[in-house]
């Protein structure tokens, strides 16, 4: 029941308790197999692999995630993965498919079915289970930026407005459009290597754009907290995180 937890409601759960799941293969004109990264903690003893499932693309969505759901649904109730809104705005199903870090729920399913799409959990971080990576020091890094606007003077609110200019505002955008799926950090070498102490793109953009924002009175103070050899200088402009965001920001 933990597992489905991850993605799906409790009512979704109780509806799963009374479903009977197919084990028969579609038998449509256009049949896709995926290919799913598994894994069990509770097996610990049995290695990472890769499971087959065939999908009838004439009885699904057209994206990844239509597929990963109506696997889960139909198929195999114990595959785990996270998702919420199913439009590209929460980054919850940030994951590995075909090779590319991007979000499932916005992703195209590949149509030609003499090929199998692959599909892993975002590389280069601890596995909770199957596709669901283990974000924990991720957002350890973001809380360490302090992400929220600080004044050096105490303003009730209500009582007065923090005006921005348009030329000011126009500042952040492609920058507070980061929805932290995590997809350029995973993607990044650097970060694959010093992840403990390079702080990534992602956590970086976001400090940039606290940084700049004309209402925040401590920029200093954030560029003081990043100034050592690793939290921002371990970026060796590799240009992964341009590649693979699926908001387009300005990383």
């Amino acid at each position: 029941m933990l597992a489905r937890s991850l993605s799906l409601g409790r009512g979704d759960a109780i509806l799963y308790a009374s479903r009977a799941l197919s084990t028969s293969k579609p038998t449509g004109k256009r049949v896709k197999t995926f290919e799913i990264y598994r894994w069990n903690p509770d097996t610990p003893g049995t290695k990472p692999y890769l499971k087959k499932y065939d999908v009838d693309l004439d009885d699904c969505g057209s994206m990844v995630l239509d597929a990963l759901i109506k696997i889960k649904d139909e198929q195999d109730a114990t595959l785990t993965f996270r998702r919420s809104c199913r439009e590209g705005i929460c980054g919850s199903c940030a994951m590995n498919i075909a090779g590319e870090n991007t979000l499932a729920c916005i992703q195209k399913i590949d149509t030609d079915t003499s090929k199998t799409t692959k599909i892993h959990p975002l590389p280069h971080m601890y596995v909770v289970k199957d596709l669901v990576p283990d974000l924990t020091l991720f957002f350890e890094q973001y809380r360490s930026i302090q992400p929220w606007l600080q004044k050096k003077e105490t303003i009730s609110l209500g009582d007065k407005q923090m005006h921005q200019s348009i030329k000011e505002r126009d500042k952040l955008d492609g920058l507070y459009e980061c929805i932290l799926c995590a997809c350029c950090s995973a993607s990044c070498p650097s970060y694959w290597w010093n992840a403990d102490k390079y702080l990534g793109p992602s956590v970086l953009m976001q400090a940039y754009r606290w940084i700049i924002d004309s209402r925040d009175d401590y920029a200093i103070e954030r560029l003081h907290r990043m100034h050592d050899a690793y939290s921002a200088f371990k970026c060796h402009t590799i240009m992964n995180c341009t590649k693979t965001c699926p908001k387009v920001s300005k990383i």
